[in-house]
C-alpha cells in the first residue's frame, strides 16, 4: 500500500526500441527544489539514456549466443589439453 508519496518523474522514449521502450527517471527533491528547469532535467535524462544505448551497442551484447558457447568450449578444451600435457 502506498501512502501519499509523490515523486516527480521524467519518462524518456527510447530512440532505439530494440533495447528498451522507455526510461523512467525519478527526480530528486533537491533537484526539483533548486530551480532546475523542466527542459534542463529532460535534456539530462535524454543524455543519460542516449549514453546507455551507446554503451550497450558497443559492448559484447551484439555477439550471438553461439559465440559465447564456442568460446567457452574452446577455453575448456585448451585447459584440458594443457592439463593432460603438463601431468
Amino acid at each position: 500500500m502506498i501512502k501519499g508519496i509523490t515523486k516527480r518523474v521524467i519518462v524518456v522514449k527510447s530512440p532505439d526500441p530494440k533495447i528498451f521502450e522507455e526510461a523512467i527517471f525519478i527526480v530528486r527533491d533537491e533537484a526539483a527544489s533548486h530551480g532546475s528547469s523542466a527542459e534542463a532535467l529532460l535534456r539530462e535524462a535524454q543524455k543519460i539514456a542516449n549514453g546507455y544505448i551507446g554503451n550497450v551497442s558497443k559492448g559484447l551484447h551484439r555477439l550471438p549466443p553461439i559465440a559465447y558457447a564456442t568460446a567457452g568450449a574452446a577455453i575448456t578444451g585448451l585447459i584440458w589439453v594443457l592439463t593432460v600435457l603438463l601431468t
